[in-house]
């Protein structure tokens, strides 16, 4: 759980500064919300992206496992989850299987 406050309407949130972009995050995710982008400016050339915000269930799997605290999860008192969906669990599938990269039509 974090200890900061999540921003207005925001489940889950990341401090692009302090991402190593290990992808650690996004191999726990049960939801497929994180996903790794392209970006030239970061040392191994990728960076942790949430692109699907709206399915976050909560888990706060991706917070307790970042290495370097670049994740955060709101608060159950602050934010209203959504439940884990099947569209969520295939997602979550496909990224994986797509090395952790964001999909083409997410």
């Amino acid at each position: 759980m974090s200890l900061l406050k999540a921003p207005e309407n925001t489940p889950v949130w990341t401090d692009e500064s302090r991402c190593k972009a290990c992808d650690m995050c996004v191999s726990v995710c049960p939801a497929g919300v994180l996903a790794m982008r392209y970006d030239p400016h970061s040392i191994l050339g990728t960076m942790i992206t949430v692109i699907a915000p709206e399915d976050c269930i909560g888990c706060n799997e991706c917070e307790l496992v970042c290495p370097d605290f670049a994740i955060f999860v709101a608060d159950r008192k602050e934010y209203k989850f959504a439940k884990l969906t099947d569209k969520a669990k295939e997602r979550a599938k496909k990224i994986a299987e797509n090395n952790y990269m964001m999909l083409e039509d997410a």
